[in-house]
C-alpha cells in the first residue's frame, strides 16, 4: 500500500489580521472587537474604514493560492501586507518561522529583492529601460554583473514568449506583452514566493486566457508559490488551488474551489458561483465515487482523476447509463457514475454548517 500524499507545508501564515483606515484604528479596532462592527457600521458610527477583518490563510507552499472578492473586498490590502508596503492594524504574518512585521528595514529589503517577488496590474516597468533591463531589475540591484543579469533575463524573457525583444523598449510592446515583462522580471529574481496583484486585469479576454495558461504551465515545471488576486470568478476557479473569498473585508468561505462549488457556505457564494459552467471546473476525483470495487459494473473505460467533466460528458456521448474507472496515473482511485456526475452539476444551496459558522 503506497504512503499517502503529504500536505505541502506552508510558507506564510496570516494570523487574526486586521486593517482599518482612518485616525484612529486602534480605537476602531476595539469597536469591531467588542461591539461586532462590520465594514458599514463602522464607517457610519466612527468614520473609519475596516479594510481587513480576521484574516487566516495558509499560503501552502509549491501552490497558487487566489485571493478573490469584488472591489472593496480587501484583496488589494490583503496581498500588501503579506511584503510589508502595508502594515496592519492588528495580527501576524509568519514568514520562515517568525513575524514579518519584526523584520528591520534591512531585512525587509532583503526578502523584497531576493524571496518576494511581486507582478502588478499596471505592468510597473520603466519607460528608460530596455525589456532585458527591466526584467532583470533585481539581480541589477544585487550587484549582479550585468552580462550575468542579462543573460539571465532573457533567458525567462523565451519562456514567457519574448524571444527577441529584449532590447526593445516598453511602449514598443503591446499591454499583453508588457504584461510578460512583468512575469518574466518575477521569475528572473528567482524568488521562491510569487504575489500578483490583479495582474492580469488589464489584458483583453484572449490575452487574458494566455496568460493564464501561461502561468499554469510555468506553475507546472516551478513549482513557485504564488498568491494571487483577482476579482473574475472564472479566473480563480481556472488558477487556484485553495481559493479565499473576500467581501466587506472579511473571508466568507475558503477551500478548494472544488469544494466552493458543490459545498457554498454562505448565501452570498450561491449567488457568486450560480452562472458558473460547473463542468468546466470540477473535476473527475470530486464526484467520483472512492472505490477501486468494480465487480457487476459495466466499465465503459478509464478516465484520469483531473479531467473535468465536461471532457467526460463528451466522451459519454451523454449516455447517463455509463460507468468509469478512474486513475491517477496508474493507481486506481475510484469510480465514476455519469448519474452521480450529471446531478453535481445542479447548483448547491448554502450548506447549513457554513450558516451557523459564520
Amino acid at each position: 500500500m503506497s504512503a499517502p500524499a503529504m500536505e505541502p507545508e506552508t510558507r506564510i501564515e496570516i494570523r487574526n489580521l486586521y486593517k482599518i483606515f482612518g485616525p484612529d484604528p486602534a480605537h476602531a479596532l476595539r469597536a469591531v472587537r467588542d461591539e461586532g462592527l462590520g465594514k458599514p457600521e463602522l464607517l457610519e458610527e466612527y468614520g473609519h474604514v475596516l479594510g481587513l477583518e480576521d484574516i487566516n490563510v495558509d499560503v501552502k507552499a509549491g501552490e497558487i493560492t487566489v485571493i478573490m472578492g469584488l472591489s472593496g473586498s480587501g484583496k488589494s490590502t490583503l496581498i500588501r501586507h503579506v511584503n510589508r508596503l502595508i502594515d496592519p492594524t492588528a495580527g501576524e504574518i509568519i514568514y520562515e518561522g517568525r513575524d514579518i512585521l519584526g523584520a528591520s528595514a534591512e531585512e525587509l529589503r532583503r526578502i523584497r529583492r531576493e524571496e518576494m517577488s511581486m507582478v502588478f496590474q499596471k505592468f510597473a516597468l520603466l519607460p528608460h529601460k530596455t525589456v532585458a533591463e527591466n526584467a532583470s531589475m533585481a539581480l541589477d540591484v544585487r550587484g549582479i554583473s550585468r552580462d550575468e543579469y542579462l543573460g539571465e533575463a532573457e533567458k525567462w524573457l523565451d519562456r514567457v514568449g519574448l524571444q527577441g525583444y529584449g532590447g526593445s523598449y516598453p511602449h514598443q510592446l503591446s499591454g499583453g506583452m508588457q504584461q510578460r515583462v512583468g512575469i518574466a522580471r518575477a521569475l528572473t529574481s528567482n524568488a521562491g514566493i510569487m504575489l500578483m496583484d490583479e495582474a492580469y486585469s488589464a489584458l483583453d479576454p484572449l490575452i487574458r486566457t494566455d496568460m493564464q495558461d501561461l502561468l499554469l504551465e510555468l506553475q507546472q515545471e516551478l513549482q513557485k508559490t504564488i498568491l494571487f488576486i483577482t476579482h473574475d470568478l472564472d479566473e480563480a476557479l481556472k488558477l487556484a488551488d485553495h481559493l479565499v473569498i473576500l467581501k466587506d473585508g472579511r473571508i466568507v468561505q475558503q477551500d478548494e474551489p472544488q469544494t466552493i462549488l458543490l459545498e457554498p457556505s454562505d448565501p452570498y457564494i450561491v449567488d457568486f458561483v450560480s452562472d458558473i459552467n460547473r463542468a468546466r471546473v470540477l473535476r473527475v476525483r470530486t464526484v467520483m465515487d472512492r472505490t477501486t470495487a468494480t465487480d457487476g459494473l459495466n466499465i465503459a473505460g478509464e478516465i484520469d482523476q483531473e479531467e473535468n467533466l465536461e471532457t467526460i460528458i463528451a466522451m459519454a456521448k451523454g449516455d447517463t447509463r455509463r460507468t468509469y474507472l478512474v486513475k491517477d496515473g496508474d493507481k486506481k482511485v475510484g469510480v465514476l457514475r455519469m448519474e452521480t456526475l450529471i446531478k453535481s452539476l445542479v447548483p448547491t444551496e448554502a450548506s447549513e454548517d457554513g450558516m451557523r459558522a459564520r
